[in-house]
């Protein structure tokens, strides 16, 4: 039985990831953006082994998040599944920041630094992660013509980027990214072509499965299994400029090994 944490767990994939990690016997730890958003958990709510709150637009709040979680105790595994797509504008979070940037990208970094190490990192990206690339000149969109869909891509290619970097850095933790598709979910909508069970699938099982073939680290997958992700992503140089940029505009210092 593993303890695993998912971001924004009320409902779409981080919801039915849950749903199927909790019917598989594990403890699954929730995560609602805010104390009317746990209503919204249902029946989840009372099988959790706890839930957390707080928005991810907020620095202040990440930061009381990883705290919540690190009370609980040591997680086996986290999936990074919580995101927004489009946004109108830029928008501005607590601290300035972009808005699908300090969810999409500067959430997942800050938790990562934050909560105590588990065994397994899992990263929702997107196939849109290969129209992402060229994003360092201006991570924040504090120069550019705000462009919703650019923005999104280059987040989910952060994350990817983020996930290959860790594989590299923690050598004891498994990290990958998934790509679940296009799901019928609220934000992808109901002309979506996968079903919200085939969308959840691999990252559950990259967060508990035994089998061999889920215990690698350092890959990019769909639907259960590795695809080439963009070829920044995978570089090393742009992963290390990146997270050097990531650290700059959090305050927060990402680990190194384990015992440095």
């Amino acid at each position: 039985m593993a303890t695993i944490f998912i971001t924004g767990s009320t409902d779409g994939l981080g919801r039915a990831a849950a749903q199927s990690l909790l019917d598989q016997g594990h403890r699954v730890v929730l995560h609602a953006r805010s104390a009317e958003r746990v209503d919204a958990l249902g029946e989840l709510k009372s099988r959790s082994h706890g839930i957390v709150i707080g928005d991810l637009r907020s620095a202040a709040e990440t930061k009381d998040i990883a705290d919540q979680v690190n009370a609980i105790g040591r997680m086996d595994a986290i999936i990074h599944n919580a995101g927004v797509y489009t946004r109108p504008g830029r928008g501005a979070t607590p601290e300035g920041h972009a808005e699908t940037l300090a969810i999409n990208t500067l959430a997942p970094y800050m938790l990562t630094a934050l909560i105590q190490r588990p065994g397994r990192l899992v990263y929702l990206s997107s196939g849109l992660h290969r129209g992402g690339e060229g994003s360092l000149d201006d991570l924040d969109w504090t120069k550019r013509p705000w462009d919703s869909a650019k923005a999104y891509a280059e987040s989910k290619l952060h994350v990817v980027a983020l996930a290959f970097a860790l594989a590299r850095r923690w050598p004891e933790v498994l990290s990958n990214a998934v790509d679940p598709g296009w799901v019928r979910t609220r934000m992808g909508g109901a002309g979506a072509p996968v079903d919200i069970d085939t969308g959840q699938r691999t990252q559950t099982w990259l967060a508990v499965a035994e089998d061999s073939a889920a215990l690698v680290s350092g890959c990019y997958w769909h639907h259960l299994g590795r695809q080439q992700p963009a070829s920044e992503a995978a570089d090393a140089k742009f992963q290390d400029e990146l997270i050097a940029e990531l650290e700059k505009l959090t305050g927060v210092q990402l680990p190194g090994v384990k015992g440095t």
